[in-house]
């Protein structure tokens, strides 16, 4: 309960609700403006608020709703019918959420509000992007020993460990392909620290297999890292998802396929922007499917890993 508009906001903070009732007539803060304050907050702007008030000029309505608020009632009111419109947009509200929840497991945040609020193609270039491609070393042979219950369950345990890790540095995962899982980083929002990240989050990955390897049945890491410009958008109007695309990918793809068992394997490029924090094993010239001979290094630590 609260008595003016002022303590609305206080109580909203206090309680965390899940719906507003509230008058506009009240003292030192009207409803209008506690809805204004409240709306203009990015984090209860979707708060529903139902305006209960004498005021029933479609003038007084016609602001209700353009302040955001979801249903107007005046008084007098019937209780039965108030409940009713109570019920139905506090459903509404749960719907939304979990529509949100499930998009923004398959989008970026930034890429979900977007789609939200715009139609059309979402496509943009990034000159300056880490892509890393990590694989199961022997999945296929391993995949035909177990059953498709211990497979999946083998799956999900790594790539849900590897999901926590991704979050956890700040990075975006892209897509898993099988066995391999891709990550981007300095996308869709751009960070000038993320090829620092970016290999914290390999040797975090590498750390976290060798710790499950005996209960994984020796399981190993083959993983890839470039740096580079991508274009990347959503695609498709069913079972849609944003990707990435370009050559720095495919380096990224053919850096991991030719690497080692247990090891990071990074380009040229990614040699020169971090050698002065990390240690790093030259493999001499290595030919690239699809790319020639390639200049190779293999990431050996940084004193500090992740």
């Amino acid at each position: 309960m609260a008595t003016n508009g002022r303590q609305a906001l206080q109580v909203i903070e206090t309680i965390r609700p899940d719906l507003v009732l509230m008058d506009v007539m009240m003292p030192e803060m009207d409803g209008y403006e506690a809805c204004r304050q409240i709306k203009a907050s990015a984090r209860w702007q979707d708060l529903p608020i139902i305006f209960l008030t004498a005021r029933t000029d479609t003038a007084d309505i016609v602001r209700g709703f353009e302040l955001g608020a979801v249903d107007y009632v005046g008084k007098p009111f019937n209780a039965h019918e108030l409940l009713a419109r109570v019920r139905t947009h506090l459903t509404i509200d749960r719907l939304n959420k979990e529509n949100t929840r499930l998009l923004l497991n398959v989008l970026p945040a930034p890429i979900a509000e977007r789609l939200k609020k715009q139609s059309g193609i979402i496509a943009e270039r990034f000159d300056d992007v880490s892509v890393m491609f990590a694989d199961i070393v022997g999945f296929t042979p391993l995949s035909a020993r177990l059953s498709p219950t211990e497979l999946i369950t083998l799956l999900n345990r790594v790539f849900s460990l590897f999901d926590e890790l991704v979050e956890r540095h700040g990075l975006e995962k892209i897509k898993t392909i099988g066995d391999a899982y891709m990550v981007a980083g300095s996308l869709p929002a751009p960070r000038p620290d993320h090829l620092e990240r970016m290999v914290r989050l390999a040797l975090a990955m590498q750390v976290a297999i060798k710790g499950m390897s005996a209960e994984l049945g020796g399981l190993q890491l083959r993983i890839g890292i470039h740096v580079g410009g991508v274009v990347a958008g959503v695609i498709g109007i069913r079972k849609f998802t944003y990707d990435i695309w370009g050559d720095s990918v495919n380096t990224a793809s053919r850096l991991e396929s030719h690497g080692v068992p247990g090891r990071i394997q990074i380009s040229e490029e990614v040699f020169q922007r971090i050698q002065g924090w990390c240690r790093c094993e030259p493999r001499g010239i290595v030919e690239v499917k699809g790319k020639g001979p390639m200049k190779l290094y293999l990431l050996a630590g940084t004193g500090t890993a992740a």
